[in-house]
């Protein structure tokens, strides 16, 4: 397994990974794969590559995509369902069901904090279902909560 950058080719795969990753309790139909295109979700890969916060890392095993994590600064007038802060990058993540639970979403999160270090971005937030399994994975690895609704949470992690 390799962890590397997007390629501008594979924008197909992120439109893929943000469906993906659209918590769907279990025994709920699947939503039609245009929510996508909603403003309320486009806003996470639409124009991607635009400014330097824009980050996306893939996990690639055997030739194959197999998952992805990506961040992008959102601000309070575009924000996103994880938004915290102006200065605070939003992730989202998705891995093929096939590969869940193997530690991929670890070592994603992981890498990608790095890149973002490495701009000199201190803090990363994102947005969980709390019925999502992801959830205990996120707080695993050092996110808080910071806000609380009936469904969901939107949590932090500092990575300075």
């Amino acid at each position: 397994m390799t962890i590397r950058k997007l390629k501008t080719s594979e924008s197909d795969f992120l439109a893929d990974m943000l469906y993906e990753a659209i918590f769907i309790p279990e025994g709920t139909d699947p939503l039609p794969k245009e929510v996508i295109k909603d403003k309320s979700l486009s806003k996470y890969i639409q124009n991607w590559g635009k400014d330097k916060f824009d980050i996306a890392l893939v996990m690639e095993l055997d030739n194959q995509l197999i998952g992805a994590i990506w961040g992008r600064l959102l601000t309070d007038e575009n924000k996103g369902f994880g938004y915290v802060d102006n200065t605070t990058p939003e992730l989202s993540m998705a891995v093929k069901n096939d590969y869940r639970n193997q530690g991929i979403g670890t070592k994603l999160i992981k890498a990608i904090a790095s890149e973002y270090q490495k701009i000199g971005v201190e803090c990363l937030s994102l947005s969980v279902d709390k019925a999502n399994n992801a959830s205990n994975l996120y707080k695993r690895l050092g996110c808080e909560i910071v806000e609380e609704t009936e469904t969901s949470w939107t949590m932090k992690k500092r990575i300075k």
